[in-house]
């Protein structure tokens, strides 16, 4: 988890459930009585565009401030100019200082008041009034936040400078011309001063008692290892990944070649004198760390972590749960899935218990591919494939669909053991680089083929890529919607997108099906553990033990995904806790509209605003239903 995010300057989106933008915005009921015919409809003709005039004025007003705050905002992350595709600032990093960040927080701050104080909110259409409680949200949501700017982790196993730096550059620094290559080459050079800025912030949270637990510090340290391992670091005969990276990018230019070998001698330079000793000095701050942690794994451990896990659990599902209510609803949902899993084991004939049946899904080769080449070549192979067929489908789901193109990756060598399973990585807005679902397949053991078809569906089509570049590609929103983001909305519409294709003749294959439900099991499961390790102190090996216990996932899949919710509390819960209240709108709006009802109507309204929390998702839904009854 990051400390203070880089869009914290985006300040937008309200949880509270303001009905008032729901409630009919005309007059239409009422019954005007002119003691003049003609003259009354002109004057009220006259009036009417006045008043239209007036809200559409203030409207731009609102939009133009907030693309000049966003504007603002950009140019202080060079690394999110980078991400958006742009080029400016390209041998730059963001500034991570503390100085920077409370600046920051005081320029949101600021904001707020200048947007509360002149603009006329009556006076603004419905999408720029969802805005103005959007960026009023994020504001408020981030001076909630600056209490716990130093109790976020820095370094985790699974992201950190020390992972992200290598890999924003490898997969977003783009070299096109020898000024891009001259660029990285700055950034390069930059790394030191950046990474000293991460090891300082670490430091200072780790003499507030803030600190990862004792068996984060050797995945850490092998992952910071990798980086500097091959040339120009030593004589092992490979390139390092940045190395090659560089290396492969100049190349590619085809420039004269001493030009060439000039840029790969100063990039060569860069890293082993810049580079390489950032590295080591992250190494010593692990080895130096790992020296005084402990073994206990939750955040109730830290200074007011109840407190702050709380503020956590609020944050992410943007729902008011308590981790108690959170907890039972997970053991709820857990049994429910459990039932269902049952039937699937009587409709295929197997015979035994549950968990015979997940111990049989957990060894039997047909549903595992060779952990070789060719076994990962398959998986990606099918993956796509099955992403394509999707593809043939969506008009039946949909109205809206995303311009930009989404492809299918295996994450690097240098990351994938520390790497999560799966994730999505978003498209360039500016269309220089696709949508990419990652899988990752260090492991074939860890990624079977029954769950490959509700994977591609959530990391790809109708999931993550359908919502995000959706999102990105809206025209007439704020830029700050269009890039910004809630957990609970994004990642509840990718689990959601797992149950749609269901509903549409998809999951044929009962075992499929299976996986299907085994990762919806899973996430009703993160309710459990995520709250039994932070809440009812857990230790890591007790959640591990409990997954294994209730789901068919792989050992080495269980402990992976306790040591992301061990670094990310409370993330995972916003899953599951937002399935429940998508179904619940979609239940409420079918059954509200009867004949009337179109799924693709639906998803328009969940899709085509960008993301939400969940009260302002539920809103909008409201106001579909009552929109569609008239």
């Amino acid at each position: 988890m990051s400390k203070f995010t880089p869009t914290s300057w985006l300040a937008g989106v309200s949880a509270l459930a303001l009905l008032a933008a729901c409630s009919p915005t005309g007059d239409d009921g009422e019954d005007i009585a002119p003691t003049s015919s003609a003259a009354t409809t002109a004057d009220v003709t006259a009036a009417a565009t006045e008043t239209a005039e007036a809200a559409e004025t203030e409207s731009d007003r609102l939009n133009d401030w907030f693309e000049q705050v966003f504007e603002d905002g950009l140019n202080r992350y060079p690394q999110f100019q980078t991400y958006l595709g742009r080029k400016t600032n390209y041998g730059s990093w963001n500034n991570n200082s503390p100085e920077f960040a409370e600046e920051t927080f005081r320029i949101g701050q600021e904001n707020l008041a200048y947007m509360q104080a002149n603009f006329d909110f009556d006076a603004l259409d419905e999408n720029a009034q969802l805005s103005w409680r959007l960026f009023e949200y994020d504001a408020e949501r981030n001076e909630l936040s600056w209490r716990w700017r130093d109790h976020g982790y820095t370094f985790t196993p699974r992201s950190g400078p020390h992972m992200n730096t290598p890999t924003f550059l490898i997969n977003n620094h783009r070299v096109d011309t020898l000024e891009d290559a001259e660029a990285y080459i700055q950034r390069l050079n930059g790394m030191g001063d950046y990474l000293d800025q991460a090891i300082a912030n670490s430091r200072r949270s780790f003499e507030l008692g803030v600190f990862t637990p004792l068996w984060t510090y050797a995945p850490m340290i092998e992952t910071s290892q990798n980086i500097i391992t091959g040339a120009p670091f030593d004589d092992s005969g490979e390139d390092s990944p940045l190395m090659a990276d560089i290396r492969g990018k100049v190349e590619a230019l085809e420039l004269e070649p001493a030009e060439t070998e000039r840029l790969i001698s100063e990039a060569e330079a860069a890293l082993t004198t810049v580079v390489g000793p950032a590295y080591q000095r992250i190494i010593a701050l692990f080895e130096e760390q790992a020296a005084q942690a402990t073994e206990d794994d939750g955040i109730w451990k830290h200074p007011d972590g109840g407190e702050y896990y709380n503020h956590l659990l609020n944050g992410y599902t943007t729902m008011d749960l308590s981790a108690e209510e959170i907890h039972q609803l997970g053991v709820q949902e857990v049994a429910r899935i459990h039932g269902e899993m049952r039937e699937i084991m009587s409709e295929v004939g197997f015979e035994g218990s549950l968990q015979d049946f997940f111990d049989f899904m957990r060894t039997d080769e047909q549903f595992y591919y060779p952990n070789t080449d060719e076994g990962r070549d398959r998986y990606l192979s099918e993956a796509t494939a099955l992403i394509d067929t999707m593809r043939e489908t969506l008009p039946q789901m949909f109205h809206t669909f995303p311009e930009a193109d989404l492809v299918v990756r295996r994450v690097e060598a240098f990351r994938e053991a520390s790497a999560g399973k799966a994730f999505y990585q978003r498209p360039a807005p500016n269309g220089t680089r696709p949508g990419v679902y990652y899988a990752n397949l260090r492991d074939m053991a860890d990624m079977p083929t029954y769950q490959m078809e509700a994977l591609a569906y959530h990391e790809g089509i109708p999931g993550h890529h359908m919502q995000l570049a959706i999102m990105q590609e809206l025209e007439n929103v704020p830029s700050f919607r269009r890039f910004g983001g809630y957990t609970a909305y994004t990642e509840v519409w990718g689990l959601y997108t797992e149950y749609l294709p269901l509903e549409y003749g998809f999951y044929s294959d009962p075992y499929s099906n299976f996986g299907r439900l085994a990762m919806e099991l899973w996430r009703a499961c993160r309710l459990v553990v995520d709250t039994g390790l932070h809440y009812h102190q857990w230790s890591r090996e007790e959640a591990v033990q409990y997954l294994l216990e209730n789901t068919p996932n792989p050992e080495g899949d269980s402990r992976n995904a306790i040591d992301r919710y061990i670094v990310y509390p409370g993330q995972a819960t916003a899953y599951k806790v937002g399935m429940l209240e998508i179904l619940r709108l979609r239940g409420m709006a079918e059954e509200a509209l009867g004949d009337a009802y179109d799924i693709r109507d639906f998803h328009d309204v969940v899709l085509t605003q960008g993301a939400m929390p969940m009260a302002v998702l539920e809103e909008r839904v409201i106001d579909y239903i009552e929109t569609n009854l008239h």
